[in-house]
């Protein structure tokens, strides 16, 4: 974040008119700034490197580089950065796709102003962020069966809902007062037991409503 504690936003879309819209929604909260825009993927990451934002918020069809390829890219060039897609479609395989690639988080463009800005926060920090239809599609989309959940036993259950609040697993070890190592091997146990092959999928499972 800027030294004022404003979380730095880069928004990329191809259209005007969205991009200019998500811009507004962001800039009229006091802790956000949006310091930059792209209307094209191989522009986003220019941007990015120029800027060096803490959240990036990416359309996921454009033309020429797509949105799943501009935050493959974005991840690996930079570890640390918060990765928002933004789509107005919810299909499984590309919510599954968008969280290989590295977002943090997957929102539907009918989402509203407060829960856009809520989502942006939560991606600076590391946190995934959902629309509530994704994370049903997720939770419901699968052939998990409904009491994953209840499989999980009360050691990893702690542990699982402190993953779903973002927690890395140095901060779990220290606040359970375990080694790295067992927390390291009880996230795994999580993941098998939910179905999930990624943290942030399985934050989305947790979170999910019943």
């Amino acid at each position: 974040m800027s030294g004022s504690g404003h979380i730095r936003v880069v928004v990329v879309d191809d259209h005007d008119l969205l991009r200019e819209g998500v811009t507004a929604c962001l800039s009229g909260f006091d802790n956000l700034e949006v310091v930059g825009e792209a209307s094209s993927g191989e522009a986003a990451i220019r941007e990015v490197r120029r800027l060096a934002p803490d959240v990036v918020v990416v359309d996921l069809v454009m033309p020429g580089m797509s949105g799943v390829e501009v935050i493959q890219r974005l991840r690996a060039e930079h570890p640390t950065i918060g990765l928002l897609a933004l789509s107005s479609f919810i299909e499984l395989e590309r919510i599954r796709e968008v969280i290989r690639a590295g977002a943090n988080g997957y929102l539907v463009k009918s989402v509203d102003a407060e829960s856009l800005a809520e989502a942006v926060r939560s991606a600076a920090t590391g946190r995934g962020a959902f629309s509530g239809e994704v994370t049903q599609i997720l939770a419901l989309g699968t052939d998990r069966p409904s009491s994953a959940l209840e499989s999980l036993t009360p050691r990893e259950a702690v542990i699982a809902e402190l993953l779903a609040k973002g927690r890395s697993n140095a901060e779990i070890a220290k606040a359970l007062d375990l080694s790295l190592f067992t927390v390291k091997n009880h996230v795994s146990n999580i993941l098998m037991k939910l179905h999930v092959r990624s943290r942030t999928e399985a934050a989305a499972f947790i979170l999910s409503p019943e």
